[in-house]
């Protein structure tokens, strides 16, 4: 997959994750995991992009007599998952059409 296509479809389902709930690092890199390979030195770069843009935010609660970092999405990361939608409904057209509409 292009490495540009990738990291926008990770910041993507990033939020799309914490869109159902907040969560920390390590729950992040296990559940996308399952999509794609990703590390943890590929999701907190992402994270921290995201928060910068405004469309995550973090708090911290203890686990284990440890600091726990959890991330949580905020309306502007809502709005982006909606942007989202709307360009992949664009992007299906074009499949589409490079396709000629065979499966």
């Amino acid at each position: 997959m292009d490495i540009q296509m990738k990291k926008g479809l990770l910041d993507v389902c990033v939020l799309a994750l914490l869109d159902r709930g907040d969560s920390y690092g390590y729950e992040l890199v296990t559940e996308l995991s399952k999509l794609v390979a990703v590390s943890e030195s590929t999701l907190y770069p992402i994270l921290k992009r995201l928060e910068a843009g405004g469309m995550l935010t973090t708090y911290t609660c203890e686990h284990g007599g440890r600091l726990r970092r959890y991330y949580r999405i905020t309306q502007t990361g809502k709005g982006r998952l909606g942007q989202f939608e709307a360009e992949w409904a664009e992007l299906q057209k074009v499949h589409d059409f490079i396709t000629g509409g065979k499966k």
